[in-house]
């Protein structure tokens, strides 16, 4: 009997991106880029993904096809600046994700 790799057939597949796609709309809608994505630590991740409403993904290869997303709705929503769907709907969020350097206070 072999063993079946499930996490690389069809229907893996299919539900990776059914999942990348939700976590996607919620971090682009947040304000967040493809690159801070993958910075985040592991907790920050599954934080945001149930956030978002969504079992955190087991693999970083959800992740990068999240990324790989971001990036690209930045590049539409860049070149469709009227467009509806390039509005951020909540771009306030994006701290709860992602914090700002810490400036030094002798600055």
């Amino acid at each position: 009997m072999t063993s079946a790799d499930f996490a690389h057939t069809d229907r893996a597949e299919k539900n990776r991106r059914e999942k990348a796609l939700a976590l996607a709309r919620y971090t682009w809608n947040r304000g967040v880029t493809g690159a801070e994505v993958l910075a985040m630590s592991d907790d920050t991740r599954r934080r945001l993904a149930r956030a978002a409403d969504s079992h955190p993904p087991r693999t970083m290869e959800t992740w990068a096809v999240v990324a790989q997303l971001l990036d690209e709705k930045t590049a539409w929503a860049q070149q469709h600046p009227d467009h509806p769907a390039a509005t951020r709907t909540h771009p306030d969020e994006k701290i709860m994700w992602v914090k700002p350097p810490v400036r030094s206070w002798l600055e």
